[in-house]
């Protein structure tokens, strides 16, 4: 049934520019530059050691400027500097009691020197935030409304005193290393204060090895860690970025000093010019030594990139409109049972909330179904199937036939909410009026072999509304 009570919707998000430019302006950047300059660059170590004393911490010739400069030779738009890393120390004099730039000899702030030097060279300016804080104790199962009100509170301090931000990267959260789940640490809260506080601001959380690469989840950008192992797809539609270092880690090294480079063929050839032409911006890592300074073989092979590569213009534009998933869903954990399915694949593996579980068919069904039943009268207005396309090499293409989502009407019959004529893409999102129902369900005819399932979600995901309007 059609929810009736409009005053019972989510929140809207509130923009001053429509996402879809932004996303569009973002991908025109084409090469950014990402720049891991924390107190792991005074320990060798690629995640910081929160038991270590904190004055090491001294970048006693800090060069923001030679890192812009440094940028611009490359060709680079843009940038992302560590904010804080996932020991929690914060390269800003933060007015939150933790660990900062505050408690050490040279009391510099690094964000404030930074967005100086990349905003005055006409640079975007970006950071990158760990929701992981060893240092304050934020992991899975330790959240706290405190622990969640400090994130807050740096947030607002980053995007209140430094002017405007294009865009955040957030990192250890729902990811293997920081498996703090949105459940847990509701991503929405995070996304609603940012937009509260900079509408035009991006956010993206780099949790590719969780959620499906077809699927824009929890981030106005999709984010693939290269690094990681997480490979932007070869037919890839939806906005996105993919980061990779010159060096061997994130963190500058003592070995770094005259380390092996990243070649400018592998930089330019490999992954810059085709991953722009699949709608992703490359961000490539220069990571700052102890003086706050980049090593001349960086600088060099920035250089080198500059030479090969010349920013050629606006980029392709995007097809279609792409607005990220931002709730938790309402669906996760519900009672649900299904249709025949192959043994030990129980229907719950449909709505645990990981993709990476599968329920499916039992062999020689030509149908399948799968409901869902809430607690109580529950609304939504957003749905969701995930199918594992792709995953295996015997899985090329959908094996769903034609499907209906269905909701229980007040007759105690069936209402039909979506009707399509066979499967799409890995992950397919669909946008309804919003509806309230105690029973949601999908049935579909299986169009060869057995169909898997990954997921299926609902979310009562809130409105965008321009500014102007309201």
């Amino acid at each position: 049934m059609t929810a009736t009570s409009p005053a019972s919707a989510p929140e809207p998000y509130h923009e001053l520019t429509r996402l879809s430019d932004l996303q569009q302006a973002f991908l025109d950047l084409r090469l950014c530059m990402f720049i891991h300059f924390n107190i792991a660059t005074y320990q060798d170590l690629e995640w910081g050691d929160e038991w270590q004393p904190v004055s090491a911490f001294n970048p006693s010739k800090l060069d923001t400027d030679q890192w812009a400069d440094a940028a611009i030779s490359a060709g680079m738009q843009g940038a992302f500097l560590t904010a804080k890393h996932h020991d929690g120390f914060c390269i800003w004099p933060t007015k939150t009691g933790t660990d900062s730039v505050i408690h050490t000899p040279s009391k510099v702030d690094v964000i404030d020197a930074y967005v100086k030097s990349f905003r005055k060279r006409g640079l975007a300016v970006g950071f990158h935030y760990s929701i992981l804080d060893k240092r304050n104790d934020i992991r899975h199962f330790n959240i706290t409304p405190a622990k969640v009100q400090l994130v807050k509170d740096q947030l607002t301090e980053l995007l209140t005193n430094y002017g405007e931000i294009n865009m955040i990267i957030f990192d250890g959260w729902e990811a293997p290393w920081g498996r703090i789940p949105y459940t847990e640490f509701p991503f929405d809260d995070i996304y609603r204060l940012v937009k509260s506080l900079q509408p035009n601001c991006l956010i993206t959380d780099l949790n590719a090895s969780h959620y499906p690469s077809s699927g824009l989840f929890y981030g106005d950008i999709k984010a693939f860690e290269q690094n990681a192992g997480q490979v932007l797809p070869s037919k890839n539609h939806l906005p996105a970025f993919s980061c990779v270092t010159l060096t061997d880690g994130w963190f500058w090294k003592l070995s770094d000093v005259h380390g092996r480079l990243k070649s400018t063929k592998q930089v330019v050839d490999e992954w810059l010019i085709p991953q722009n032409k699949q709608h992703c911006t490359l961000i490539v890592n220069a990571p700052p030594n102890r003086e706050g300074r980049l090593e001349k073989n960086l600088v060099h092979a920035l250089k080198e990139i500059g030479k090969a590569w010349k920013h050629p213009g606006p980029a392709h534009a995007l097809k279609g409109t792409w607005s990220p998933i931002t709730t938790n869903s309402v669906s996760q954990g519900v009672a649900i049972r299904g249709s025949k399915c192959a043994d030990t694949y129980g229907p719950d593996l449909a709505n645990d909330g990981i993709p990476g579980h599968t329920w499916y068919t039992a062999h020689h069904e030509k149908h399948g179904w799968l409901e869902l039943t809430f607690p109580a009268l529950t609304a939504y207005n957003t749905l969701v199937i995930v199918e594992p396309i792709g995953r295996f090499h015997d899985y090329p293409t959908t094996r769903i036939g034609e499907f209906f989502w269905e909701c229980d009407d007040e007759k105690g019959g069936w209402q039909v909410l979506i009707h399509s004529k066979e499967g799409a893409d890995a992950v397919t999102i669909f946008k309804i009026p919003r509806t309230l129902s105690k029973q949601l369900r999908l049935r579909f005819e299986v169009a060869r072999d057995t169909a898997h399932i990954c997921e299926i979600s609902a979310y009562d995901e809130p409105e965008r509304v321009p500014v102007a309007q309201l």
